[in-house]
């Protein structure tokens, strides 16, 4: 997607360690226009595939999802990392590595909101390792639904988390809106 592709080479910085800082288009502002331009892309390259629910994980992963969930019209859940004492009765819950903040975090999706036999659409912010998608597909297996696909804002291919998905034997279509293939020397290399 040549908007998104060129906004991370205007705004993101590579802060070294393989983490790319795009706060003012994903992480921490929103830009609606562009948001919504990326639900639309997303929405069109799972054409053609039944989805009843879009899965994120809080807090990057919630703009691009609402923005699918909106053309899609599909309803929208988002995993929490800390568990709300709103968040009653059964969960699903699994652990995932935050790579900005070097803990692992929990991800938990109150079960009520997965349902069983559902086809789900995974959408997150980042493609890096793979870890935090396979959390969020082995939830989506954990309520006895499918995971149909995954959508990803940024891939950094050289974090091989395709690679890592197919290991674990997720075999479902992943799509990615713009791809890093390199950052290094301060640099960040689209593909």
């Amino acid at each position: 997607m040549q908007a998104l592709k060129d906004r991370i080479a205007a705004e993101g910085r590579n802060l070294g360690n393989g983490i790319l800082k795009v706060d003012s288009i994903l992480n921490h502002q929103i830009d609606p226009v562009l948001m919504m331009q990326m639900g639309e892309e997303m929405a069109a390259r799972f054409a053609g595939r039944q989805i009843d629910r879009i899965l994120t994980a809080e807090i990057s992963g919630i703009g691009p999802a609402i923005a699918t969930g909106y053309v899609l019209r599909v309803p929208v859940v988002y995993a929490r990392k800390i568990k709300p004492i709103t968040m009653s009765g059964p969960v699903f819950l699994e652990t995932a590595p935050s790579h900005t903040k070097g803990v692992n975090v929990n991800l938990l999706v109150a079960a009520e909101f997965l349902h069983e036999g559902e086809n789900v659409l995974i959408i997150d912010d980042f493609l890096a390792s793979g870890k935090t998608l396979a959390a969020l597909a082995r939830m989506v297996i954990s309520a006895k639904a499918t995971p149909v696909g995954a959508g990803c804002v940024i891939e950094k291919t050289f974090e091989n988390g395709r690679e890592f998905m197919r290991q674990q034997g997720f075999d479902f279509q992943i799509e990615s809106l713009a791809v890093i293939t390199a950052m290094a020397d301060g640099k960040i290399i689209l593909g």
